[in-house]
Order: structure tokens, then sequence, then C-alpha cells
């Protein structure tokens, strides 16, 4: 019986998984990275990472234990930790409150879409305001639980490396500049995500091909994970050979079956071209790539600038929450990268697991069969 070649390395032994491959910890309410889709990816040789941001820290705690009922493999939790985040009240009715008192245009124009897109007047129940006290807390229920893995999405963790490193957690931090990179390893991280441009959620502006060899270079020894356009084994390959020690993978995984986000969202996405998916501050306030939709389409051409986070991300999640209301799922930020253009089928996570390892494999035995290397002088 022939073996089944594997897809590991030193990085693989550090984190205790299988293969270089980690579910990126995107948040959208909770939807992108459920406790099944976390542990779906944890248990077919990855590491699954929880996106906690905005989730209380009583769902934060409830979701880790679910996922540790699921598997007891390595997974992780991803939280933002904003470096620069505007002057605001701590609840969302005082935030709206303010916006109605500074930014009436901003709250007049919602009004017009909730009118123009038929949406009643709904608001969310949860008061919770993403800025730093938040997270400190949700990191509490992180430490508490001692989850494996923590993820700092924004910002840097280095306050929370002393405790982190006592207990064996791993901190990664993501960049999207070889500066920010820079400010991770000072931090502490024990790997940094390097995410290019192509990567869905919030994003920096140079391309995962130029960022990812300076960042490996910028901070080496310390290890790198590659992130943004990558959607299959070839991807996987090109991040390797460019320095990192592993990927980071998140739209792939949206079309998931454990993933929770909308059926019109993973349409939308299995639907669309690359050129879909566009940078914005429309839905937080900082710059996003999701899903170029009817609501983003209406603010470029509204004339308005965006306002700061948290003032534009609950500006947006009032809105939202009056399309959800109204079953209008399409009109949901729908946070994914360009590689959405070159996913087209809806899938279990362990088919799309399987497909990583098997793809990047064959790639790496064609390279080896198809190039040649002459050492001769």
């Amino acid at each position: 019986m022939t073996a089944r070649p594997i897809l590991h390395n030193a990085f693989c032994d550090f984190l205790g998984v299988e293969y270089p491959i980690l579910l990126a910890g995107m948040g959208v309410g909770g939807r992108a990275t459920p406790p099944r889709l976390v542990a779906a990816v944890s248990q077919a040789g990855g590491a699954g990472i929880l996106g906690c941001s905005g989730l209380s820290p009583e769902e934060t705690r409830k979701r880790i234990r679910e996922v540790r009922a699921l598997t007891d493999r390595p997974f992780g939790v991803d939280l933002l930790l904003p470096a620069r985040i505007a002057d605001a009240p701590d609840t969302r009715s005082g935030v709206r409150e303010e916006i109605r008192r500074r930014y009436p245009e901003h709250a007049a124009f919602v009004k017009t879409l909730l009118r123009r897109f038929d949406l009643p007047e709904v608001l969310p129940e949860n008061e919770t305001v993403v800025n730093v006290e938040y997270a400190k807390r949700v990191i509490e229920v992180v430490l508490e639980e001692r989850v494996p893995i923590f993820a700092s999405g924004l910002g840097d963790p280095e306050f929370l490396a002393p405790r982190a490193r006592a207990q064996g957690m791993k901190l990664i931090g993501l960049s999207g500049s070889v500066r920010n990179a820079v400010r991770q390893r000072k931090s502490g991280v024990d790997a940094i995500v390097a995410q290019g441009t192509e990567a869905g959620g919030h994003t920096g502006t140079v391309a995962s091909l130029p960022l990812i060899p300076q960042v490996v270079d910028a901070v080496s020894p310390t290890p790198v994970i590659a992130a943004g356009g990558i959607g299959d084994g070839r991807g996987i390959v090109a991040a390797l050979a460019l320095g990192a020690q592993a990927a980071w993978l998140g739209t792939a995984f949206l079309v998931a079956d454990e993933c929770e986000i909308f059926d019109a969202s993973k349409q939308q996405i299995v639907a669309a071209d690359s050129e879909s998916f566009r940078v914005s501050k429309v839905w937080t306030g900082k710059t996003v790539r999701a899903f170029h939709s009817e609501i983003s389409q209406a603010w470029a051409e509204s004339g308005l600038p965006t306002l700061d986070t948290p003032y534009q991300r609950i500006l947006m999640e009032d809105l939202l929450a009056a399309a959800l209301a109204a079953g209008r799922h399409d009109l949901f930020y729908n946070i994914a990268g360009q590689v959405g253009g070159m996913l087209k089928t809806r899938r279990p996570a362990k088919d799309i697991m399987a497909d990583l390892v098997d793809g990047a494999i064959d790639e790496l035995r064609r390279l080896q069969r198809d190039v040649r290397i002459s050492l001769a002088p």
C-alpha cells in the first residue's frame, strides 16, 4: 500500500497541526467562522480560527467550548484590536445620538437608503461597541479558556504577550505592510500574517507577491503566514516559494457547507468575478474588501465621506439590521477577497481542505518534473 504524501514543515510542528493551512478568523457577526467550520478545518489537519470580533464575552466563551466539543485539535480566536479608534461613547445608542448631532447628512442618507430599498427601521439589540475596553474583556475569556492560538486582526497584542507566553498560547499578528509587520515583530508575536490587498476584510494597499517576500526579509526569523489571493494548492505553493511558512485562507472557506454566511452571499461569491470584490471604507470606516453591492454603490455615488470607526460601523450595522429584518440578504455586507472569482462550487470544508493539500502536492510534483535546474558552471 502506497503511503499518502504529506504537506508538512517545522511551522506545522510549532502549531501542532498536520498541514500549513490556517482558516482566517473572519467575523461577519460570527457567521463567517462558526464553531462547526473552525472544528472542521482543524479536524482536517489545518488550524481553524474563530472570528469573534463584535461578539459578547459570553458568546465568545460559548463558541470556544463548542469548538472543543467538536475537536481536540489546535484552534484559535481572532479579535480586532484597532490601533486608532475615534473617541466615541461606549454604547451604540450613544454613538447613534452623536451621529445625529455631528453628522446629520450621514444619518439622513441612511434614511434615504431605508426608503429606497423599502426596509423597516429596526436596530440591533446588542449595545456593544467594538473598542479597546471591549477587546480586553473578550481577551480575558480567551485566556481563561486557554485557547491555543490568538490572532490580532488589527492592532498589536503586545500587552497580551507575557500572559500568553506563560500559558503556551501562540500569538499571531496581521499586517498589510512591511512597517506594520516590523511593529508586530517588536510586539512579541510568534508569527505574522502578511496579507496582500487581494484579501477580503480589512486590508492594505500592497499586493501579495511584493509584500510577502519583503515581510519575510524584514521580520526573519519570525515565521510569516501568507494571505491574500490564495484559493487553491497552487497558491499555497507560491506562498511557500515566497518564503512564507503557511497560508491563511478566508474566502476559500466562505463557500463551505459549514460556513453560516447567507446563501445569497455564497451565491454572490460563486457567481462573481474577481473585479466584483472592491476596497472601500463604507462598511466599517476602515479599508475593507467586500462584494460590491447596491449599498456600497449607493455610498460611492453619494459623495459623502465615510466616518471614522466606530461611527461608520454602527451607522452601517443599523442599516444591515434593517436589511436582515426585511430578509434582504443580498444587501448584507459580503466580505470576501478577489480569490472569490476562482470559486465556483459550494462543498464541505473537509473537501476544500483535501483539495488544497492534494493540489499543493500535485503542484510541487509538477515543478519537480518540469523545472530543470543546472548547477554546472
